[in-house]
């Protein structure tokens, strides 16, 4: 009994799939996202099939030009899948033999969709990932410009949530930007494994047809075919890896969003958000919510899920395919989404922040952020550690007792806690003094913090560069 030409399977059943079935086995709306990849893997597939004899010259050229069509067309929304395609591949099938005639049918030879929708996810996680470090290099580029801002502006510096010891502002920004060149450099490392085409596997033990993948690799910008068919086509590893950049990314960003609702509360004052980049309360009209840094954060949790939805799915599959993959996507799609939803938000609010010097430095001091300066003061006139510990500790204890700064200490009060505590001890007793004495690399000196910014920048442009060399798609 002949199958409907909308399905690509089914020759052997003798009735079609019931309605339950269909409904489960289509793919989601959000799938077909995928359909410019499938069609550059097409067109790919288009010149192994010229390469094996199965299409002439002018058949290639025609194949070709109808899939450079049907990609204007599908961008342009003047083509879209219908209820009946199961999926991306069966909607391409149908649309190129509506326009082709029985050669639309030909392109289906040496391939399967096994093989397929392996290469449509690699495609577009690696332009994707792209995406996602330009609109993160945005945000970094706000950090920086920031920091340029602040690298003299005082500012408590943090552990455990305690004041520990005064740093300059633009410091404790390019702490983030640090983690995020990090972010970027395992969404480049993340590449280059995930550089290898699977065309040429076609279901799982390689193709009879297609005999040239190495070609097709190039020719879709990879660097190379997989090794193993079986491989090619039942591996996923590299969607788990890319789930876990951007999960990493995901929680990378959930830090400064919480320290930008610290920031911009009432209680600290350190930020003043941009109007354009706040909201306000439905009933309280003083409200000023910090809400692309409450929703950032939030997304965050939802990167997470979809890394371990896609580990779970892995961990008990035989090889090679199986249809619980088909899950990947949705993994991969919504992570993708998020960050390309939530970077752009954070650049522009990160950009306009305005920052409240004054407060920051009232706060600099606060909690007795310079014990540590009288502690290494001693420890560099030959104060044992240890010795010099405590005897700060001690000043501290007397300070609260006084309700005194550590600078306000009198000549008699400092001698009665030990008598190695000179008057000289206060010209350490500075923020100045502070920050300007970690001028080790590394340290939050301004002369360094101006250093970090040179190099980040160095590093930003390579980090541009490798978004801008990518040479995947040409339809």
């Amino acid at each position: 009994m002949s199958q409907p030409v909308d399905r690509l399977w089914g020759a052997r059943f003798k009735q079609g799939p019931a309605a339950a079935l269909s409904a489960l086995s289509r793919s989601p709306d959000y799938y077909f996202a995928l359909t410019e990849y499938d069609l550059e893997g097409c067109r790919a597939h288009a010149y192994e099939l010229q390469r094996a004899g199965l299409l002439d010259d002018r058949e290639t050229q025609q194949m070709v030009a109808a899939i450079a069509q049907m990609a204007a067309d599908f961008r342009a929304g003047l083509v879209q899948p219908s209820e009946n395609d199961e999926d991306v591949h069966t909607f391409i099938e149908r649309v190129l033999t509506e326009r082709l005639g029985e050669l639309g049918g030909k392109l289906r030879a040496g391939r399967s969709r096994n093989d397929q929708t392996a290469n449509d996810l690699r495609l577009y996680l690696r332009d994707n990932g792209r995406k996602i470090v330009a609109a993160l290099l945005a945000l970094q580029q706000a950090l920086v410009r920031q920091a340029e801002l602040h690298i003299h502006t005082l500012a408590p510096g943090f552990t455990h949530l305690q004041q520990a010891q005064p740093i300059v502002f633009g410091h404790q920004l390019l702490a983030h930007a640090q983690s995020f060149a990090r972010d970027v450099e395992r969404f480049q490392d993340w590449d280059k494994r995930c550089a290898r085409s699977p065309l040429g596997a076609a279901a799982m033990a390689g193709s009879a047809i297609a005999m040239h993948p190495e070609l097709s690799a190039k020719d879709l910008g990879y660097d190379g075919a997989c090794e193993n068919s079986i491989d090619a086509v039942a591996s996923r590893d590299h969607v788990a890896e890319f789930l876990f950049a951007a999960s990493m990314l995901g929680v990378n960003l959930s830090r400064i969003c919480e320290e930008v609702c610290l920031w911009a509360s009432r209680q600290f004052r350190w930020v003043e958000l941009n109007d354009g980049y706040a909201t306000g309360s439905s009933i309280m009209p003083q409200k000023k919510n910090p809400d692309i840094a409450e929703l950032t954060r939030g997304k965050s949790g939802r990167l997470i899920g979809n890394l371990s939805a896609m580990l779970t799915t892995m961990k008990g599959l035989p090889l090679s395919y199986n249809r619980d993959l088909i899950e990947d996507k949705r993994n991969a799609i919504d992570s993708v989404d998020q960050l390309l939803l939530v970077l752009p938000a954070m650049a522009g609010m990160i950009d306009t922040m305005e920052v409240n010097v004054a407060r920051l430095r009232e706060h600099a001091p606060e909690g007795f952020t310079l014990a540590t300066e009288v502690a290494d003061w001693l420890s560099r006139r030959g104060v044992p550690f240890k010795e010099a510990h405590e005897i700060t500790g001690q000043l501290v204890q007397l300070c609260e007792q006084q309700q005194l700064e550590l600078h306000q200490l009198s000549d008699t009060q400092l001698q009665q806690v030990d008598s190695r505590l000179l008057p000289q001890v206060r010209d350490c007793l500075t923020l100045e003094a502070a920050i300007h004495a970690r001028s080790g690399w590394g340290g939050t000196s301004p002369l360094r913090v101006a250093e970090q910014i040179s190099r980040l920048k160095i590093v930003l442009q390579q980090q541009s560069a490798w978004v801008s060399a990518y040479s995947g798609l040409s339809l």
